[in-house]
């Protein structure tokens, strides 16, 4: 797919995620699967629930069937960018400042003997550059076309103490089961995504 096409897909699908109050995070090929990664818009306090994802999907399909943007076969992919999520535009660095990140720079920008993976806190972002605060204090600006791969870290809270009653384990198991629920028919944070195969045959 050519960066043209990749445009296209964009075009039409910017206006629905702007209709569903989504926010177009990411439309990328890999393979034969074209995927469109929405999110709720920066600064959400939950993130996208299923049932949006799938009225997405379905509005997607359905454009994409109209327009056909892109020849050949294909099977599109629509999902939300889970918990930790790739960062590989500005726009993707501007909204996580804050966050925690690990990285790993391309071998250019590397001196020998210096270490290619930098984790962090994204202090500062531009559309050039960023800034990665390390737990040490230091501070280290790094070229955004320098970076091979980014993501944010998310940090899991403790573990459960053992030897708890059986009373207590299972109020707190029976906890996780409604909280799974309830994630899966509303919140949509994480691993939440919906995908439609979509075969398009050249005519």
């Amino acid at each position: 797919m050519t960066i043209n096409e990749l445009e296209r897909v964009r075009a039409l699908v910017a206006p629905i995620a702007s209709d569903l109050d989504l926010d177009l995070y990411d439309v990328e090929r890999r393979s034969n699967v074209i995927r469109v990664t929405l999110d709720t818009p920066p600064g959400s306090e939950s993130g996208i629930s299923l049932d949006a994802l799938s009225l997405a999907t379905r509005l997607i399909s359905r454009e994409i069937d109209h327009e056909d943007p892109v020849p050949g076969s294909f099977t599109l992919e629509v999902t939300s960018p889970g918990l930790e999520r790739t960062l590989r535009t500005p726009a993707h660095f501007l909204r996580e400042v804050g966050k925690e990140i690990t990285l790993r720079l391309s071998g250019h920008a590397v001196s020998d003997g210096e270490p290619r993976r930098l984790d962090g806190v994204l202090s500062a972002a531009t559309e050039t550059d960023i800034t990665v605060t390390t737990d040490d204090g230091v501070r280290r600006t790094v070229a955004i076309d320098a970076i091979d791969k980014a993501r944010t870290v998310f940090e899991w809270g403790p573990a459960p103490k053992p030897g708890g009653s059986k009373k207590q384990n299972g109020k707190k198991q029976a906890g996780k089961q409604n909280g799974k629920k309830q994630g899966d028919t509303s919140s949509g944070k994480g691993s939440s995504n919906a995908s439609k195969h979509k075969e398009k045959q050249q005519s």
